[in-house]
């Protein structure tokens, strides 16, 4: 019968070949739960888009036809803030916040959502993700 060394080493490929499992699941793992951060992130980026698309079409009527139409549409804060509120009340994707601001020709909308991702539990330690959206329009006119 023979000891030496490859008693010693018996056994040791087990643990190694754990781990190696270990890491692979991880990064698989990882990977589904970034995709899915990055689609979450696309979707509220959409939604912020056309929010500001529908505030840089609320043109001020007033200021329309007080001083005529310039090189762009003037806009209004009120006016951008219920066009963004009439376009994110009549879709179907919710928003936790959001916010319009105007410098009288072009509108920025902020958007956030705090969503679930998968894996959450594992990598966000359950406390769900926040994902924030900029989108900027502004309505030019015809020369």
């Amino acid at each position: 019968m023979r000891t030496g060394r490859d008693d010693l080493e018996r056994g040791s490929t087990l643990p190694f070949v754990l781990v190696c499992w270990l890491v692979a699941a991880l990064m698989v793992f990882g990977a589904i739960a970034a995709s899915d951060a990055f689609l979450e992130q696309q979707e509220v980026q959409a939604v912020c888009d056309g929010a500001a698309l529908a505030a840089a079409n609320q043109a001020d009527e007033a200021a329309i036809y007080a001083a005529g139409l310039g090189a762009a549409l003037p806009l209004t804060r009120a006016g951008a803030q219920a066009a963004v509120a009439d376009q994110l009340g009549s879709g179907a994707s919710s928003l936790d916040a959001w916010s319009a601001e105007t410098d009288g020709t072009e509108v920025t909308v902020r958007c956030t959502r705090h969503v679930d991702i998968a894996f959450g539990w594992l990598f966000l330690g359950g406390q769900q993700l926040e994902r924030t959206a900029t989108a900027s329009a502004r309505a030019p006119t015809l020369p």
